[in-house]
């Protein structure tokens, strides 16, 4: 289970604070970590001392240029807000997170991606509407930051609790026919959709009043498999099919 959770961190400007993150997900186990666009250079002297003894997770980290590249093979995206958002969205907390984390990861070939945000400014709505659900730590409300691997820490830790206690549990995994659509999966689907609803000029794109952002919510938390993912598919295709059939010709 732990093999296939990936750490994402976004935008991390301090490599000290990456060091500490491998730091913390060695000790508990994690060894998956990538990097989106870091404003910083990722093998220092800094990050490898605070990575202490970790230092082989910098090196085969990997890097991306976006959030969508680095969770385009994983079946569920979490991210870690700590801001109330003027769309709601699933919101769990650390231990209710590492609780569904057995069944997320026994499909084969499923990853399950944490994503972190910027040390100064956390993620961005854009990059939060991009998960199925958003993990916040319920910390003191008088001091509520949290360094960058702290909060990985916390995370990781109950990652590994709900991963000792399956030890020995019967696999429930889901048949292959089950399988979850990946992330890249829905994101095809999400520009299809749009693609649609502006041709039949149901969604104006010039006035999108969130329409668009409460669908991947709809969705995401629908958690669609890829057989279902491929009906939707065909449901759209055969809706521009229809609509470019029934348009005026001039």
């Amino acid at each position: 289970m732990l093999e296939r959770i990936r750490i994402v961190l976004i935008g991390t400007s301090h490599p000290g604070n990456i060091g500490g993150v491998a730091r913390a997900m060695h000790n508990m186990g994690l060894a998956d970590l990538a990097l989106v666009a870091p404003r910083c250079e990722v093998i220092t002297q800094d990050s490898i001392s605070r990575a202490s003894g970790a230092d082989h997770l910098l090196h085969e980290a990997k890097v991306y240029p976006t959030l969508e590249d680095a969770v385009a093979d994983c079946t569920l995206a979490v991210g870690a807000s700590a801001r109330s958002r003027t769309l709601p969205w699933p919101m769990i907390s650390p231990r209710e997170l590492a609780e569904r984390l057995p069944g997320e990861c026994q499909p084969e070939n499923s990853h399950v991606a944490l994503v972190f945000g910027r040390e100064d400014s956390g993620l961005t709505n854009a990059e939060l509407q991009r998960c199925h659900a958003h993990v916040h730590i319920p910390t003191n409300a008088d001091f509520s930051s949290l360094n960058l691997a702290a909060a990985v820490q916390v995370i990781a830790y109950e990652c590994r609790m709900a991963w000792l206690s399956q030890q020995g549990t019967v696999n429930t995994a889901q048949e292959d026919n089950d399988a979850l659509a990946t992330h890249i999966e829905l994101e095809r689907y999400f520009e299809h959709l749009e693609r649609t609803l502006i041709a039949i000029e149901f969604h104006d794109p010039a006035q999108p009043r969130q329409l668009m952002a409460r669908l991947r919510r709809l969705y995401l938390r629908a958690r669609p498999e890829k057989m279902e993912m491929n009906i939707l598919r065909g449901i759209l295709s055969a809706t521009e099919k229809a609509a470019d059939q029934h348009r005026p010709r001039s």
